[in-house]
């Protein structure tokens, strides 16, 4: 059975959480790896390049939209549709576990489930911009 008095909180903890997660590591592509490093990469396993800029303004915004509450669930799905492509693209040959050479799906699988978990629970408390659906569930 759900707690309807701690469920709000559960999804809030997730929201900030995946958001900061984001935030991490957009920064990490920006600050650390560089967008014009990140599209080098990107081109290295056979990617465009330019879909390295979308990474990471995908990351960015689904960050903030997660730590303000802001349509939480189409962030949430659009950071999983970002972990999807990195499990299939890099992490899927390195094996199961993160600690693998490259760096296995274990991880970013987990955490694409999360961003699952994440966008049927909704926004949780604190939103900025509560969902729709929960506008007009208390209409």
């Amino acid at each position: 059975m759900i707690d309807s008095r701690t469920a709000p909180y559960a999804a809030l903890l997730l929201r900030l959480v995946l958001g900061a997660l984001f935030l991490a590591h957009a920064g990490l592509k920006i600050f650390v790896f560089t967008p014009a490093g990140t599209a080098q990469f990107f081109e290295s396993i056979g990617l465009p390049g330019a879909l390295a800029y979308l990474t990471i303004l995908v990351e960015v915004a689904s960050a903030v939209a997660l730590i303000l509450g802001v349509q939480t669930r189409i962030a949430a799905l659009a950071g999983c549709v970002i972990l999807l492509g990195a499990i299939f693209t890099v992490h899927i040959h390195a094996g199961f576990f993160f600690t693998n050479q490259n760096g296995g799906w274990e991880y970013p699988g987990f955490w694409a489930v999360a961003t699952l978990v994440q966008a049927l629970l909704g926004d949780g408390a604190y939103a900025l911009a509560p969902s729709t659906r929960k506008k007009a569930a208390t209409a």
